[in-house]
């Protein structure tokens, strides 16, 4: 019974008080892109997180403006970035990245915006049947969960941000040596041919002077 109160409180505290959007994105060279999130109500918060997964430095210029085109926060050339801020009006807030600084690379880009309504959290539904006392108790229990999850998914994030540019640049070192290797042995069989004409030259030279 308790497994089956702690499972249907969980999903009511996701369900009511949590609002979020989670993407991966194509941001093409010298272009720029807005995303769109609607707060209903003033003081809920609203978190933010990107990286940058692929593409030129990993880095990309953010902005979010909010209803009366206040520019709450921006960055210039971030690799990545995880903020949280409250909502001081009601409407419609935009998050945009801008990759105009780019002439040819394309950038991968993980973004996350999620809206979250305290009171909501504050007043998980109770089933019928239990006392306050249970139901402190669970949602101390859903409150602790929530937190851990948040933990691990940020940190999923983070090791699979490192992993992607960590192969990133493996494929970049990988592309330098065979490239190299390939000049080099270019430069071998000219520097080979070369020799062999240098001879012959000799030779034709000295054969012209004993005639």
């Amino acid at each position: 019974m308790h497994a089956a109160l702690l499972l249907y409180c969980l999903v009511a505290l996701f369900a009511t008080a949590v609002s979020s959007t989670a993407l991966t994105y194509r941001l093409l060279a010298n272009e720029k892109s807005c995303f769109f999130t609607h707060v209903e109500q003033k003081g809920l918060k609203v978190a933010f997180y990107f990286a940058v997964q692929s593409g030129g430095s990993f880095d990309v210029d953010y902005t979010v403006v909010g209803p009366n085109e206040r520019v709450i926060m921006e960055g210039s050339k971030e690799r990545q970035g995880d903020f949280v801020f409250t909502a001081n009006d009601q409407g419609e807030y935009r998050f945009c990245f801008n990759n105009e600084m780019s002439t040819f690379a394309e950038k991968i880009v993980d973004f996350e915006i999620a809206v979250e309504n305290e009171e909501a959290r504050a007043k998980l539904p109770s089933k019928q049947g239990t006392t306050p006392e249970q139901t402190s108790v669970l949602e101390e229990s859903i409150l602790k969960l929530s937190s851990q999850l948040s933990t691990i998914n940020r940190n999923q994030k983070y090791f699979r941000t490192r992993e992607n540019r960590n192969f990133s640049t493996v494929r970049s070192t990988e592309r330098r040596i065979f490239n190299f290797s390939i000049i080099e042995g270019v430069m071998m069989v000219t520097m080979a041919g070369l020799q062999v004409f240098i001879v012959r030259f000799f030779f034709q030279g000295a054969r012209k002077g004993y005639v």
